[in-house]
């Protein structure tokens, strides 16, 4: 079984990522993927809120409510790496046929 804190830190992550370029569709494929796997998982009503320090998580298991915290610097490692070396992330368009 998949551990429900690595499910949410790397749908956070890839999250993040599809927030600050939302054209991008591997990070959006990506995304679609972790979501699914939140689902699994039996979670639901996903909450994130942020401050200078962390990203504070909260969901529905079931009928249990519960919370979870990341660092932020962790969380917006991924996002910085495409950030410094862009040309090593471009984004490829679907294409139509």
């Amino acid at each position: 079984m998949k551990s429900v804190q690595d499910t949410l830190y790397n749908w956070l992550t890839i999250k993040v990522v599809c927030d600050a370029r939302p054209d991008d569709t591997a990070a959006r494929d990506t995304l679609n993927l972790f979501e699914e796997m939140l689902a699994d998982l039996n979670l639901s009503n996903i909450e994130v809120t942020t401050d200078v320090v962390m990203y504070y998580v909260s969901y529905q298991q079931g009928e249990e409510t519960k919370k979870t915290r990341f660092p932020r610097e962790l969380i917006e490692v991924m996002l910085q790496q495409i950030n410094q070396e862009p040309e090593k992330y471009e984004n490829y368009p679907i294409e139509e046929k």
